[in-house]
């Protein structure tokens, strides 16, 4: 079914329609990739036409397994992957499935770049899948919501990466910084990234710069409904 107006949780399709655009116009994702945003037992999810051009009517209300009303025809296959992820991570309110050059890159080489610079770190914790074909069923679900464990992002070795967050925005940002965490920290000399006492003291600015990241992509990438 395609989303209601308003949903009991109080996620309008709407505003997961804006962050497909968002996703988009920062080159996170071109034909490949959707957003999700949890909607009480059930979810919100794009559709599988273009991100970039995509309204409120290209919303689906999915329930808890990732099942779709019949007829249904354009929901995502990968949708077992954001039911498994949202199942065991009560903490996860949205995903970004984005196929960002860098983040492809990454995941591919099997390597979690180091963190190198300040801004990096709005991806948060990143971890690495092997797997390699794309998440169709609620095993490879299950398998993909091992591998992200108590992780922010996860990085897929095979298609690209995922972002969580405990709301739209912030799933949004941790993909942008992701993107920019691996294309930093590319090359065999790209050092040692930060410590921990460097990291505890860069982070107290992250929830601030996170805030300002949104609303620059906001207003750059969100256009017209």
């Amino acid at each position: 079914m395609k989303g209601p107006a308003l949903t009991e949780s109080g996620i309008r399709p709407a505003e997961v329609a804006e962050a497909a655009r968002i996703i988009a116009g920062a080159g996170l994702a071109e034909a490949f990739g959707h957003v999700s945003a949890r909607a009480g037992e059930c979810f919100l999810i794009t559709s599988t036409t273009p991100m970039a051009a995509a309204g409120p009517a290209d919303i689906h209300l999915l329930d808890a397994d990732g099942n779709a009303a019949e007829g249904a025809a354009d929901a995502p296959f990968e949708a077992a992957l954001h039911a498994a992820v949202y199942a065991a991570r009560p903490d996860v309110n949205a995903i970004c499935r984005t196929h960002s050059p860098a983040a492809v890159r990454a995941g591919a080489r099997g390597e979690v770049p180091p963190l190198l610079h300040g801004l990096g770190g709005l991806a948060g914790g990143v971890r690495l899948s092997g797997r390699t074909d794309l998440v169709t069923d609620a095993e490879a679900g299950r398998e993909v919501a091992a591998d992200l464990a108590e992780a922010d992002c996860l990085l897929i070795r095979g298609n690209g990466s995922i972002a969580t967050g405990s709301s739209l925005p912030q799933a949004v940002v941790r993909a942008r910084y992701l993107e920019e965490r691996c294309l930093v920290g590319e090359g065999p000399d790209s050092g040692s990234g930060l410590d921990q006492g460097e990291l505890d003291a860069r982070s107290r600015w992250f929830e601030k710069e996170s805030a300002r990241a949104w609303a620059w992509m906001r207003w750059r990438y969100a256009g017209d409904s």
